[in-house]
Formats: structure tokens, C-alpha cells, sequence
């Protein structure tokens, strides 16, 4: 079982409720398929990976948003098969 500290992600963010609402968007890209980890999978959970990617700062809110337009658009010029 993966243990992860959470004081070094929050100190990253600056609270734990910002990093709770940013590692549960980034797990949601990962488990989605949508978006690789930026760490190793080590077999962990997509919330795990999450926090180790905001601990090692490999992720911010800002990279999250860039990532959900960057989907949104592509979601939105696939063409729609019937």
C-alpha cells in the first residue's frame, strides 16, 4: 500500500481543501485515460498518483484547467459519428 504525506502537497497548493478540489481533478484525467502520469504508476491508485504529482510539482492548477480546455477542445472538433 502506497503511503503518501499530504503536508508537502499542501504547503505546494497552500490549503488542503485547493488540494483536495486539484488532486480530485487531476486523478479524474488520469483514471479517465485521458492523460498519462507524470510520475511512475507503481500500481497506485489515480489519487495517489495525483498527490505524488502536486507533491513533486509536477502538477498545478494551472497545468489541470490548461489540460481540461486542450480535452474540451478536441471533444468539440471530433466529429460526431451516428
Amino acid at each position: 500500500m502506497a503511503r503518501v504525506t499530504v503536508q508537502d502537497a499542501v504547503e505546494k497548493v497552500g490549503n488542503r481543501f485547493d488540494l483536495i478540489m486539484l488532486a480530485a481533478r487531476r486523478a479524474r484525467q488520469i483514471a479517465t485515460g485521458g492523460h498519462d502520469p507524470k510520475v511512475d504508476w507503481d500500481n497506485d491508485k489515480p489519487t495517489v498518483v495525483a498527490l505524488r504529482e502536486i507533491e513533486e510539482g509536477l502538477t498545478t492548477s494551472e497545468t489541470v484547467e490548461a489540460d481540461d480546455r486542450m480535452a474540451e477542445q478536441e471533444q468539440e472538433t471530433r466529429p460526431v459519428l451516428f
